[in-house]
C-alpha cells in the first residue's frame, strides 16, 4: 500500500528542525521556536496529542533524540541541542520544564544529537567538533573535521560515525578517527544504520549514499532535486529521505518507490516508526505522519485537503529543471502515464505553469503546484559551511586568486559588501564597486505558499526574498551592518536632491552626497542657498532588537560555558531585567506611536551598567548596542542627572576609553567606540533638559581626549552627529560659557584636522553654523580666538573637499560671523 497522511500535528510556531519516533505512541519534534514537544497517542488507531512542551532556553533548537526507559527516567529522556550550545536532558516522567541535565561544552550551535540505549549520546556542532558523553559527562571531544558537524550517529557505546560540511564521512573508535569516506561533493546532513549493510548518508549534492562500514558504496540513490537534509531507515531496510526540494521519497532495492511531496518550502527532517509509519518536519512548522496501512490514513476529505494545499503551492523553477513556457505541451500530455514513481511533467494551463508528479499507486498524476521563477542560478551554494544563493569570486589583484564573496538574495548588500571588505581588510572605498557587483549579479522574485517565506535559521540560506525586500544602490533602506536597523529618515520637509541622485549611509540609512568615494551620511543635500540654522536632530534608535537580543543571549551562554569566565554570566535577576529590557525596547522601535505601558525603571538601567563594566571587551558591544537604545527611548528615565552621569561613566568604560589610542584599534574596541559615540548622540533629543550641565561637561571633556586621526570613518561621522545634535540643543536653551567653549573647541578640532571624510566635515560644518548662529542671537560671540580659527576652517573646507554642499554651507557659515 502507498503512504498516505495519517495525522497533521500543529503547534509550533516556526520551523520544525527535528523529529525522532522511538516508539509507536511517541514522536518529538524541535523547532526554532525555541521549543521541543512530545507528541502521544493512546492506541495505534487514535491520533497524537500534545504533551509536553520543553522549553530551557531562548534560541533554536535543532536537534532532538530519545534515550529509552531506565530506573532514573521510567519513561526515558529527551536530548535536545541547539543555537544556545547547551545539550538539554529532559526525564519525560518529570514533565518539568527544568532539564535534569545540562551538557556543556560545545562554543556554537548544537545541530545532530544520536543517543544509545546506554544512555551514550553524541553531539555535533558548528564548532567543527563532535563530542561524546557517557552518564551524562563528557567523554571524548572528536576533532578532526574542517567544517560543521551536521550529522552524528552512534553505531555503539564505543563507536560513532560524523558527517561534516568538509564533505566527508568519519568513523571514530572512542575518541580515535579510523576511517573517513569521501565521495559526497557537498555538506553531508544525515546518518541512517542501514541492517547487514552498514550506513546511509544524504548531502546538500542532492545524492544519498549507501555504505558498507569497510568504506566500499554499495549504491547511490538520485532522485532529489536540490539537498537532501534526513535520512532514516524503515524497519523493513527501505530508506526514507527529505529534502529542499520539499519531497520525502522512499526508497526500495535502490530505487524510488514513492514520493511524496509536502506543501512547505524545506522538508527539514524525516523519521521511522517502529510500525513503519512515517514522520516529517517542515519549514512551514507542521510535523506529520504518514502510513502504509490503510487503517492509520486520515480521514477521506483530509487527505484532500492535504492533497489541494500541495497543488495551491508555488514551486520554484529551480526544483523541476529550466522552465520555458512557450515549449511546454497542454493538459493532453497528462493522458500519457509517467515512466517511474515521482516523474515531473510541466503543463501549460493557460497562462501558468502547473507541475504534476506521477502517482504510480492511484496510476494517475497529481498536481504538485504552479511553477514560478526561483532565487537565483540553480541549488544554493556551500561556503565555509553555510549555505548561500550565490559565492561569487571577486578579482581584487592581478595574479592573485579571487576572494569568495558569499550572499543571500534577501540580503542587504551594502551589509554583505562590507562583511566581504572587513574579512579580506580590504578599504572602505571599494564599497560601492562591491554593491554594484552584487546588484549586476544576483536577482530574485517572490515565492510563497500564501504565507510568509523561510530562511534557514542554522545554515544562513535565504531562500526567497519577500516582498519589499532590500533594493539597489538608489533606495533609501539599508540596514545598520551591527543591528539590522533600518535607516535614518530625513524631514518631509527636506528639499529634494539637486546633485545626481543620492544613494544610502548603511550605517545610518541617511542620503548621502553621490561624489563622495565613502559610504556616508548627509544631514541635507547640497543646495545653493544655505538657510541655518539647521535644528533636525539625527538620531540612531532604529535597530532589529531581536537579533540584537539573540546576540546578547549568544555571548551570555559563551561566558557562562567556560570556566574561566562563568562568574561574568548574568545572574538570574539580571538575566530577568534584561528580558524586560529588551520586550520594552522591541515595542518602542517596533510601535513607536504606541509607547510599552512599563517603563524601565534604575534597576534595568544598573544591571545594564554591572554588564558594561564586567563584560570582557570582545562581547561588549550587544551591551553598548542596548545602552544605545536605552539613552534613546528612555530619557525619561535618565533625565535624573546621578544616573544619567552613572550611565555616561558606564559607557565611556565600555569603549575602553582610558586605555592607549593606537591605529588600527582593534576590532572590538573599535565597535565599541562606534556604539559609544552613537549612544551620546541620542542623548541629545529635542527634548533634552541641559539643567546645570555637569554631564555634558563630562561627555566633552572625554571626547576631548580622543586623537582624532586613529578614528575610523564611521566613528568619525558619528563623533560629528554628537556635536551637531549638541548645536541644535544649543539654539533651544543657552549652554554655559565653558561647555560652549569645549564644544566649539571640538567642532574646530574636526574642521581643522579632517581631511579625507566629507560628511564628518560637513556634519562639523553645520554644526559650527548653528554655534555661531546662537551665539550672535544671545549677544554672547565667541572668542577671537575661536572666531579666527573659524576663518581659517572656512577658507580651507572647500579647497580640501570640492563638493557643492560644503562649499554653500561655508559661504553660509562665513556669512554669520559678525
Amino acid at each position: 500500500m502507498p503512504y498516505k497522511l495519517s495525522a497533521t500535528l500543529s503547534a509550533h510556531t516556526s520551523d520544525v528542525r527535528a523529529v525522532a519516533s522511538p516508539r509507536d505512541d511517541l514522536i518529538l519534534s524541535a523547532s526554532r521556536d525555541t521549543t521541543a514537544i512530545t507528541w502521544t497517542r493512546s492506541a495505534p488507531n487514535v491520533t497524537f496529542v500534545k504533551g509536553s512542551v520543553l522549553r530551557a532556553g531562548t534560541r533554536f533548537v535543532s536537534a532532538v533524540t530519545y534515550i529509552p526507559p531506565s530506573p532514573d527516567a521510567p519513561e526515558g529522556y529527551v536530548v535536545t541541542g541547539g543555537q544556545d550550545t547547551v545539550i538539554n536532558v529532559f526525564s519525560l516522567a518529570a514533565n518539568s520544564d527544568e532539564p535534569n541535565f545540562s551538557l556543556l561544552g560545545h562554543t556554537q550551535n548544537v545541530c545532530a544529537l544520536s543517543a544509545l540505549a546506554d544512555g551514550t549520546i553524541i553531539s555535533g556542532s558548528w564548532d567543527q567538533t563532535a563530542r561524546v558523553w557517557k552518564g551524562f559527562a563528557l567523554a571524548y571531544e572528536l576533532k578532526g573535521h574542517e567544517q560543521s558537524v551536521w550529522a552524528v550517529l552512534a553505531i555503539d557505546s564505543d563507536q560513532y560515525l560524523t558527517g561534516s560540511a568538509d564533505n566527508t564521512i568519519k568513523l571514530w573508535h572512542q575518541h580515535k578517527n579510523i576511517k573517513t569516506y569521501t565521495g559526497h561533493t557537498q555538506a553531508v546532513r544525515s546518518l541512517a544504520l542501514v541492517p547487514d549493510i552498514g550506513f546511509v548518508s544524504c548531502s546538500n549534492d542532492s545524492e544519498i549514499r549507501v555504505w558498507t562500514m569497510e568504506g566500499d558504496l554499495v549504491y547511490t540513490l538520485s532522485g532529489h532535486t536540490s539537498f537532501v537534509y534526513s535520512v532514516s531507515v524503515l524497519a523493513n531496510g527501505d530508506i526514507v529521505s527529505g529534502g529542499e526540494d520539499r519531497t520525502v521519497r522512499v526508497w526500495r532495492d535502490g530505487e524510488c518507490v514513492q514520493t511524496i511531496v509536502h506543501p512547505a518550502i524545506s522538508v527539514w527532517a524525516v523519521s521511522t516508526m517502529p510500525n513503519g509509519d512515517i514522520v516529517t518536519g517542515c519549514s512551514d512548522g507542521v510535523v506529520r505522519v504518514f502510513s502504509s496501512s490503510e487503517e492509520r490514513w486520515a480521514p477521506a476529505a483530509q487527505i484532500k485537503a492535504y492533497e489541494e494545499q500541495v497543488a495551491a503551492t508555488a514551486l520554484p523553477a529551480q526544483q523541476v529543471g529550466d522552465v520555458k513556457k512557450s515549449d511546454l505541451p497542454g493538459p493532453e500530455a497528462l493522458s500519457q502515464p509517467g515512466k517511474k514513481p515521482g516523474d515531473v511533467k510541466m503543463i501549460r494551463n493557460g497562462d501558468s505553469v502547473e507541475a504534476h508528479q506521477w502517482d504510480s499507486a492511484s496510476g494517475s498524476w497529481q498536481k504538485i503546484g504552479d511553477v514560478v521563477d526561483a532565487v537565483g542560478s540553480g541549488r544554493k551554494q556551500l561556503y565555509e559551511g553555510r549555505e548561500y544563493d550565490y559565492v561569487f569570486d571577486v578579482d581584487v589583484q592581478e595574479g592573485a586568486p579571487p576572494l569568495k564573496l558569499p550572499f543571500n538574495a534577501n540580503e542587504n548588500p551594502y551589509v554583505a559588501a562590507q562583511k566581504f571588505l572587513e574579512k579580506h581588510d580590504l578599504p572602505l572605498s571599494y564599497l560601492d564597486e562591491v554593491v554594484k557587483f552584487i546588484e549586476k549579479n544576483s536577482s530574485a522574485v517572490n515565492i510563497s505558499t500564501g504565507s510568509s517565506t523561510f530562511v534557514d535559521p542554522y545554515t544562513g540560506a535565504s531562500r526567497y526574498q519577500p516582498q519589499g525586500s532590500t533594493g539597489s544602490a538608489g533606495s533609501s533602506d539599508f540596514m545598520d551592518p551591527f543591528t539590522g536597523a533600518s535607516r535614518y529618515r530625513a524631514p518631509a520637509s527636506a528639499p529634494a536632491p539637486t546633485a545626481p541622485p543620492a544613494t544610502s549611509d548603511p550605517w545610518t540609512g541617511a542620503n548621502r552626497y553621490s561624489g563622495s568615494s565613502t559610504p556616508v551620511a548627509t544631514l541635507q543635500p547640497a543646495t545653493k542657498s544655505v538657510d541655518l540654522p539647521i535644528r533636525t536632530i539625527l538620531s540612531f534608535r532604529q535597530a532589529k532588537v531581536e537579533a540584537m537580543q539573540a546576540k546578547f543571549y549568544q555571548f551570555d551562554e559563551v561566558l557562562r560555558n567556560e570556566i574561566s569566565t562563568s562568574s561574568l554570566a548574568m545572574y538570574n535577576k539580571e538575566l530577568a531585567l534584561i528580558d524586560e529590557s529588551f520586550a520594552y525596547l522591541n515595542q518602542a522601535v517596533t510601535h513607536p506611536s504606541s509607547p510599552p505601558a512599563t517603563p524601565l525603571t534604575v534597576a534595568h538601567i544598573d544591571t545594564i551598567i554591572a554588564l558594561l563594566e564586567r563584560w570582557p571587551s570582545s562581547q561588549r558591544f550587544p551591551v553598548m548596542d542596548l545602552s544605545r537604545l536605552v539613552v534613546g527611548y528612555c530619557s525619561n528615565l535618565l533625565a535624573d542627572t546621578a544616573i544619567r552621569e552613572k550611565f555616561i561613566s558606564a559607557l565611556f568604560h565600555g569603549a575602553d576609553w582610558s586605555e592607549p589610542w593606537q591605529i588600527p584599534l582593534p576590532k572590538p574596541r573599535e565597535t565599541n567606540v562606534l556604539l559609544l559615540f552613537r549612544a551620546l548622540a541620542n542623548g541629545f533629543q529635542d527634548d533634552t533638559i541641559i539643567g546645570n550641565g555637569v554631564w555634558v561637561h563630562q561627555i566633552l571633556e572625554k571626547l576631548g581626549e580622543v586623537p582624532y586621526t586613529t578614528l575610523t570613518g564611521a566613528q568619525r561621522v558619528a563623533l560629528a552627529t554628537v556635536l551637531f545634535n549638541l548645536s541644535c540643543v544649543a539654539l533651544r536653551q543657552p549652554l554655559s560659557p565653558t561647555i560652549r567653549s569645549m564644544h566649539t573647541t571640538l567642532v574646530l578640532q574636526i574642521l581643522q584636522t579632517e581631511k579625507s571624510d566629507s560628511e564628518a566635515a560637513y556634519r562639523a560644518l553645520v554644526a559650527l553654523g548653528n554655534i555661531i548662529y546662537a551665539a550672535n542671537t544671545s549677544s554672547s560671540p565667541l572668542d577671537t580666538s575661536q572666531v579666527e580659527l573659524a576663518k581659517t576652517s572656512l577658507n580651507r573646507l572647500p579647497l580640501t573637499f570640492n563638493e557643492g554642499r560644503i562649499t554653500n554651507m561655508a559661504t553660509g557659515v562665513r556669512g554669520l560671523i559678525l
